[in-house]
Protein backbone atom coordinates (compact mmCIF):
# COMPACT_ATOMS: atom_id res chain seq x y z
CA UNK A 1 0.00 0.00 0.00
CA UNK A 2 1.27 3.19 -1.06
CA UNK A 3 1.31 6.15 1.61
CA UNK A 4 -0.83 8.40 -0.03
CA UNK A 5 -4.10 5.96 0.48
CA UNK A 6 -4.31 6.81 3.80
CA UNK A 7 -4.28 10.96 2.48
CA UNK A 8 -8.07 11.02 1.82
CA UNK A 9 -9.55 13.73 -0.35
CA UNK A 10 -13.08 14.81 -0.72
CA UNK A 11 -14.59 15.92 -3.57
CA UNK A 12 -17.92 14.56 -5.77
CA UNK A 13 -17.69 11.14 -7.81
CA UNK A 14 -17.81 12.32 -10.75
CA UNK A 15 -20.78 9.58 -12.34
CA UNK A 16 -23.09 11.59 -9.24
CA UNK A 17 -22.23 15.19 -10.67
CA UNK A 18 -23.46 13.98 -13.88
CA UNK A 19 -26.86 12.24 -12.89
CA UNK A 20 -27.73 15.46 -10.83
CA UNK A 21 -27.09 17.77 -13.59
CA UNK A 22 -29.00 15.60 -16.19
CA UNK A 23 -32.05 16.20 -13.57
CA UNK A 24 -31.22 19.55 -14.50
CA UNK A 25 -33.77 20.05 -17.89
CA UNK A 26 -32.27 23.77 -18.41
CA UNK A 27 -28.81 22.92 -17.63
CA UNK A 28 -28.83 20.38 -20.26
CA UNK A 29 -30.59 22.45 -23.18
CA UNK A 30 -28.29 24.74 -22.52
CA UNK A 31 -25.45 22.46 -22.73
CA UNK A 32 -27.24 20.83 -26.17
CA UNK A 33 -27.05 24.44 -27.50
CA UNK A 34 -23.57 25.42 -26.45
CA UNK A 35 -22.03 21.84 -27.94
CA UNK A 36 -24.52 22.30 -31.18
CA UNK A 37 -22.73 26.29 -31.48
CA UNK A 38 -18.98 25.04 -30.83
CA UNK A 39 -19.67 22.18 -33.43
CA UNK A 40 -21.10 24.61 -36.01
CA UNK A 41 -17.99 27.53 -35.17
CA UNK A 42 -15.67 25.38 -35.43
CA UNK A 43 -16.50 23.90 -39.01
CA UNK A 44 -17.16 27.38 -40.05
CA UNK A 45 -15.17 26.94 -43.05
CA UNK A 46 -17.69 23.94 -44.06
CA UNK A 47 -20.90 25.39 -43.12
CA UNK A 48 -20.70 29.20 -44.09
CA UNK A 49 -22.94 29.61 -47.37
CA UNK A 50 -20.42 32.22 -48.48
CA UNK A 51 -17.41 34.48 -47.45
CA UNK A 52 -18.04 36.56 -44.37
CA UNK A 53 -15.66 38.98 -45.59
CA UNK A 54 -16.99 39.12 -49.31
CA UNK A 55 -19.21 42.05 -50.25
CA UNK A 56 -22.34 42.88 -52.57
CA UNK A 57 -23.43 46.68 -52.94
CA UNK A 58 -26.11 45.15 -54.85
CA UNK A 59 -27.67 43.33 -52.18
CA UNK A 60 -26.77 45.77 -48.87
CA UNK A 61 -29.60 45.49 -46.32
CA UNK A 62 -31.70 42.74 -47.25
CA UNK A 63 -34.02 41.42 -44.55
CA UNK A 64 -34.36 38.15 -43.39
CA UNK A 65 -35.28 35.11 -45.58
CA UNK A 66 -34.20 36.78 -49.02
CA UNK A 67 -33.37 34.14 -51.14
CA UNK A 68 -29.09 33.06 -50.62
CA UNK A 69 -29.22 35.19 -47.55
CA UNK A 70 -31.22 33.28 -44.82
CA UNK A 71 -30.76 36.17 -42.18
CA UNK A 72 -30.20 38.76 -44.76
CA UNK A 73 -27.67 41.01 -45.17
CA UNK A 74 -25.93 44.08 -43.84
CA UNK A 75 -24.71 47.54 -44.96
CA UNK A 76 -21.93 46.30 -47.21
CA UNK A 77 -24.46 42.99 -48.40
CA UNK A 78 -22.32 40.65 -46.25
CA UNK A 79 -24.54 37.29 -45.68
CA UNK A 80 -25.58 37.96 -42.05
CA UNK A 81 -25.32 34.12 -41.16
CA UNK A 82 -22.07 33.67 -42.47
CA UNK A 83 -20.89 36.50 -40.26
CA UNK A 84 -22.56 35.07 -37.13
CA UNK A 85 -21.31 31.77 -37.79
CA UNK A 86 -17.37 33.06 -37.92
CA UNK A 87 -18.60 35.99 -35.20
CA UNK A 88 -19.03 33.20 -33.10
CA UNK A 89 -15.68 31.38 -33.61
CA UNK A 90 -14.09 34.66 -32.78
CA UNK A 91 -16.35 35.51 -29.46
CA UNK A 92 -15.93 31.81 -28.51
CA UNK A 93 -12.68 31.61 -28.91
CA UNK A 94 -11.76 34.56 -26.77
CA UNK A 95 -14.07 34.03 -24.36
CA UNK A 96 -12.63 30.63 -23.41
CA UNK A 97 -9.33 31.53 -24.12
CA UNK A 98 -9.55 34.13 -21.80
CA UNK A 99 -10.94 32.38 -18.78
CA UNK A 100 -8.25 29.28 -19.22
CA UNK A 101 -5.56 32.18 -18.39
CA UNK A 102 -6.82 33.88 -15.96
CA UNK A 103 -8.15 30.86 -14.25
CA UNK A 104 -4.50 29.05 -14.57
CA UNK A 105 -2.79 32.05 -13.37
CA UNK A 106 -5.29 32.48 -10.11
CA UNK A 107 -5.11 28.51 -9.69
CA UNK A 108 -1.62 28.58 -8.99
CA UNK A 109 -1.51 32.33 -7.45
CA UNK A 110 -3.86 31.48 -4.76
CA UNK A 111 -2.61 28.00 -4.16
CA UNK A 112 1.07 29.85 -3.64
CA UNK A 113 -0.71 31.99 -1.29
CA UNK A 114 -3.20 30.32 0.66
CA UNK A 115 -0.74 27.36 1.28
CA UNK A 116 2.44 28.86 2.40
CA UNK A 117 0.79 32.44 3.72
CA UNK A 118 3.17 34.88 5.00
CA UNK A 119 4.98 37.72 3.66
CA UNK A 120 4.08 36.33 -0.36
CA UNK A 121 0.62 36.28 0.63
CA UNK A 122 0.65 39.48 2.20
CA UNK A 123 1.88 41.13 -0.88
CA UNK A 124 0.06 38.92 -3.87
CA UNK A 125 -3.15 39.70 -1.63
CA UNK A 126 -2.28 43.74 -1.84
CA UNK A 127 -1.65 43.83 -5.56
CA UNK A 128 -4.82 41.80 -6.06
CA UNK A 129 -6.85 44.20 -3.97
CA UNK A 130 -5.59 47.05 -5.91
CA UNK A 131 -6.97 45.27 -9.00
CA UNK A 132 -10.02 44.63 -7.87
CA UNK A 133 -10.63 48.13 -6.25
CA UNK A 134 -10.71 49.39 -10.20
CA UNK A 135 -13.96 48.29 -12.46
CA UNK A 136 -13.53 45.25 -14.11
CA UNK A 137 -14.77 47.19 -17.63
CA UNK A 138 -12.37 50.52 -16.86
CA UNK A 139 -9.07 48.17 -16.14
CA UNK A 140 -9.37 46.00 -18.81
CA UNK A 141 -9.63 49.48 -21.07
CA UNK A 142 -6.79 50.61 -19.15
CA UNK A 143 -4.93 47.54 -19.97
CA UNK A 144 -5.77 47.75 -23.90
CA UNK A 145 -5.01 51.51 -23.88
CA UNK A 146 -1.61 50.04 -22.83
CA UNK A 147 -0.95 47.12 -24.99
CA UNK A 148 -3.08 48.90 -28.10
CA UNK A 149 -6.06 47.47 -29.85
CA UNK A 150 -6.83 44.16 -31.32
CA UNK A 151 -9.18 41.09 -30.54
CA UNK A 152 -5.51 39.49 -28.80
CA UNK A 153 -4.91 42.12 -26.21
CA UNK A 154 -9.02 42.33 -25.37
CA UNK A 155 -8.80 38.94 -24.50
CA UNK A 156 -5.41 39.69 -22.99
CA UNK A 157 -7.34 42.88 -21.04
CA UNK A 158 -10.23 40.14 -19.93
CA UNK A 159 -7.87 37.85 -19.08
CA UNK A 160 -6.14 39.87 -16.12
CA UNK A 161 -9.04 41.35 -15.21
CA UNK A 162 -10.38 37.74 -14.09
CA UNK A 163 -7.25 36.82 -12.43
CA UNK A 164 -7.98 37.86 -9.33
CA UNK A 165 -11.40 36.27 -9.15
CA UNK A 166 -9.67 33.15 -9.11
CA UNK A 167 -7.12 34.04 -6.85
CA UNK A 168 -9.44 35.15 -4.03
CA UNK A 169 -11.70 31.45 -4.86
CA UNK A 170 -8.58 29.46 -4.43
CA UNK A 171 -6.93 30.95 -1.90
CA UNK A 172 -10.27 30.97 0.40
CA UNK A 173 -10.55 27.38 -0.23
CA UNK A 174 -6.95 26.30 0.47
CA UNK A 175 -7.06 28.49 3.14
CA UNK A 176 -9.87 26.01 4.65
CA UNK A 177 -8.46 22.60 4.04
CA UNK A 178 -4.45 23.22 4.67
CA UNK A 179 -5.28 22.22 8.39
CA UNK A 180 -7.65 19.64 7.63
CA UNK A 181 -6.49 15.65 8.75
CA UNK A 182 -5.20 14.37 4.95
CA UNK A 183 -3.22 17.43 4.47
CA UNK A 184 -1.91 16.96 8.11
CA UNK A 185 -1.52 13.62 7.16
CA UNK A 186 0.45 13.78 3.90
CA UNK A 187 2.48 16.59 5.99
CA UNK A 188 3.36 13.67 8.62
CA UNK A 189 4.10 11.00 5.79
CA UNK A 190 6.67 13.47 4.44
CA UNK A 191 4.71 14.19 1.21
CA UNK A 192 6.31 17.06 -0.94
CA UNK A 193 4.47 20.33 -0.76
CA UNK A 194 4.03 20.31 -4.95
CA UNK A 195 2.12 16.78 -4.35
CA UNK A 196 0.29 17.91 -1.84
CA UNK A 197 -1.09 20.93 -3.56
CA UNK A 198 -1.47 18.73 -6.75
CA UNK A 199 -3.12 15.98 -5.66
CA UNK A 200 -4.74 16.53 -2.29
CA UNK A 201 -5.77 20.13 -2.32
CA UNK A 202 -6.03 21.17 -6.04
CA UNK A 203 -8.90 18.71 -6.49
CA UNK A 204 -10.44 19.75 -4.09
CA UNK A 205 -11.17 23.42 -5.05
CA UNK A 206 -12.23 22.45 -8.82
CA UNK A 207 -16.11 22.50 -8.17
CA UNK A 208 -16.21 25.87 -6.80
CA UNK A 209 -13.42 26.96 -10.34
CA UNK A 210 -15.28 25.01 -12.42
CA UNK A 211 -18.63 26.78 -11.65
CA UNK A 212 -17.25 30.09 -11.90
CA UNK A 213 -15.23 29.52 -15.22
CA UNK A 214 -18.85 28.56 -16.32
CA UNK A 215 -20.52 31.64 -15.81
CA UNK A 216 -17.74 34.02 -16.13
CA UNK A 217 -17.06 32.93 -19.89
CA UNK A 218 -20.31 34.66 -20.43
CA UNK A 219 -18.59 37.76 -19.30
CA UNK A 220 -15.53 37.59 -21.35
CA UNK A 221 -17.57 37.42 -24.40
CA UNK A 222 -19.71 39.99 -23.39
CA UNK A 223 -16.41 42.49 -22.02
CA UNK A 224 -14.98 41.48 -25.41
CA UNK A 225 -17.78 42.16 -27.31
CA UNK A 226 -17.99 45.47 -25.36
CA UNK A 227 -14.02 46.63 -26.53
CA UNK A 228 -14.92 45.98 -29.73
CA UNK A 229 -17.85 47.84 -29.96
CA UNK A 230 -15.96 50.69 -28.76
CA UNK A 231 -13.48 50.40 -31.43
CA UNK A 232 -10.49 48.58 -28.67
CA UNK A 233 -10.92 45.26 -29.53
CA UNK A 234 -11.63 43.19 -32.84
CA UNK A 235 -11.40 45.83 -36.02
CA UNK A 236 -13.70 45.89 -39.13
CA UNK A 237 -14.14 44.30 -41.34
CA UNK A 238 -13.55 41.34 -39.01
CA UNK A 239 -16.50 39.15 -37.97
CA UNK A 240 -16.96 39.60 -34.29
CA UNK A 241 -20.37 39.67 -32.34
CA UNK A 242 -19.07 43.27 -31.32
CA UNK A 243 -17.69 44.52 -34.10
CA UNK A 244 -21.00 43.46 -35.81
CA UNK A 245 -23.37 45.62 -33.20
CA UNK A 246 -21.01 48.42 -33.69
CA UNK A 247 -21.50 48.35 -37.35
CA UNK A 248 -25.35 47.71 -37.13
CA UNK A 249 -25.97 50.85 -34.69
CA UNK A 250 -26.29 52.92 -37.90
CA UNK A 251 -28.88 50.95 -39.54
CA UNK A 252 -31.33 50.17 -36.50
CA UNK A 253 -34.11 52.30 -38.17
CA UNK A 254 -33.93 50.93 -41.66
CA UNK A 255 -32.70 47.74 -40.75
CA UNK A 256 -33.01 46.31 -37.32
CA UNK A 257 -31.59 42.47 -38.27
CA UNK A 258 -28.16 43.92 -38.33
CA UNK A 259 -27.95 44.71 -34.69
CA UNK A 260 -30.53 42.23 -33.42
CA UNK A 261 -28.89 38.83 -34.51
CA UNK A 262 -25.53 39.59 -33.06
CA UNK A 263 -27.38 40.97 -29.94
CA UNK A 264 -29.33 37.79 -30.03
CA UNK A 265 -26.19 35.47 -30.36
CA UNK A 266 -24.78 37.42 -27.41
CA UNK A 267 -27.75 37.07 -24.83
CA UNK A 268 -28.52 33.28 -26.34
CA UNK A 269 -24.77 32.37 -25.67
CA UNK A 270 -24.43 34.00 -21.94
CA UNK A 271 -27.98 32.91 -20.98
CA UNK A 272 -27.04 29.30 -21.97
CA UNK A 273 -23.61 29.61 -20.20
CA UNK A 274 -25.09 31.36 -16.77
CA UNK A 275 -27.71 28.26 -17.11
CA UNK A 276 -25.14 25.56 -17.15
CA UNK A 277 -23.04 27.64 -14.70
CA UNK A 278 -26.07 27.35 -11.94
CA UNK A 279 -26.65 23.48 -12.78
CA UNK A 280 -23.24 23.10 -12.28
CA UNK A 281 -23.29 24.71 -9.11
CA UNK A 282 -25.97 22.41 -8.05
CA UNK A 283 -24.95 19.51 -9.08
CA UNK A 284 -21.55 20.06 -7.49
CA UNK A 285 -22.77 20.43 -3.97
CA UNK A 286 -21.66 18.24 -1.76
CA UNK A 287 -24.84 18.12 0.25
CA UNK A 288 -27.02 16.99 -2.25
CA UNK A 289 -27.10 13.03 -2.68
CA UNK A 290 -27.14 10.72 -5.88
Amino acid sequence: MSEENNVAAVGPRPAGVWKRLRRDKLAMASLAFLVVLVILTALAPLVSPHNPNDTNLAMRLKPPGTEGYLLGTDHLGRDMLSRLIWGGRASLVVGFTAVILAMSIGIITGLITGYYQGAIDAVVMRVIDVLMAFPAVLLAIAVIAALGPGLMNAMLAVAIVGIPYYARIVRSTVLALREREFIEAGRAQGLPDVRLLARHILPNCLSPIIVAGTLDVGWMIMAAAGMSFLGLGAQPPMAEWGVMLSEGRAFIRFAPHESVLPGMAIFLVVLSLNLLGDGLRDALDPRLKD
